[in-house]
């Protein structure tokens, strides 16, 4: 069973020539088959941890650990985390003038699996993928997220999970610039890759929409740069109806859980 754990994780970042704490003591075990949503405001620390965990070398690690199934997260670079099994869909997806989504999506299969995959079989998994994810074929000789819409650069995310088969997904803020219809195909993929038990999920949202769509197993509180409270899905009612204020105001971080797998 494929399992993410973080333990004691503190992150800096150099802002205006100077270093800032964002993550101050992260917690967290992720285990494979189990969906995880974090919660919180802006500027809490949510998609510091997501960059994080992906590598980015905005973020200094500066203590702390993270591993996957016993190895060293935090010593591979980060093409080494994805063939390892880490994804991260982002939040901003980027634009890749000059590479087609065709091209990109074996040449990442490529390197995730260890062989190019059979052009025939690999081509019609392709299609049968995008059209669940109600994505004309077209898309496929497009330029990555060239011109794409917000939803179709999420649906484009979506696409690379499920033709990628991580062991852990990290979705950044995914419901973010979705109307409700990009909402709901976008989670209904979420949903196709956690039905395979196969993967662990780390949902990353400020809000509680997406999760009418994607059940979580747990749900973590966010605020201060750590975990301050951490519960089942009953949580994000409790945030829909009272918000973020008593925890940036200091609220519950003793005793906080960090999951239904804590070593």
């Amino acid at each position: 069973m494929a399992t993410l754990e973080i333990r004691d994780l503190h992150v800096s970042v150099e802002a205006d020539n100077a270093t800032k704490e964002i993550l101050k003591g992260v917690d967290l075990t992720v285990k494979q088959g189990e969906t995880h949503a974090i919660m919180g405001p802006n500027g809490s620390g949510k998609s510091t941890l997501a960059y994080s965990l992906a590598g980015h070398p905005k973020y200094t690690i500066t203590s702390g650990s993270v591993t996957l199934d016993g190895e060293d997260v935090l010593e591979m670079t980060v093409d080494e985390r994805a063939r390892a099994g880490l994804f991260l869909a982002m939040q901003y997806p980027v634009e890749i003038p000059g590479v087609s989504v065709s091209n990109f999506l074996r040449t990442s299969a490529t390197a995730v699996r260890g062989e190019a995959p059979k052009l025939r079989t690999w081509v019609k998994e392709v299609k049968e993928t995008m059209g669940r994810l109600q994505m004309d074929p077209a898309f496929a000789e497009r330029n990555v997220n060239e011109g794409f819409s917000g939803g179709e650069k999420k649906r484009h995310e979506i696409l690379q999970l499920e033709l990628l088969k991580p062991k852990v997904a990290i979705l950044d803020e995914t419901d973010s610039g979705l109307d409700v219809d990009a909402l709901r195909i976008v989670s209904e993929g979420v949903n196709r890759v956690r039905e395979t038990g196969e993967v662990g999920t780390l949902l990353i949202t400020h809000y509680t929409r997406i999760l009418r769509y994607i059940k979580p197993d747990f749900v973590h509180v966010f605020a201060n740069g750590r975990i301050a409270e951490s519960g089942g899905a009953e949580l994000a009612d409790k945030l829909e109806n009272e918000g973020y204020e008593a925890y940036v105001k200091g609220g519950p971080v003793s005793g906080a859980n960090s999951g239904g797998a804590v070593a």
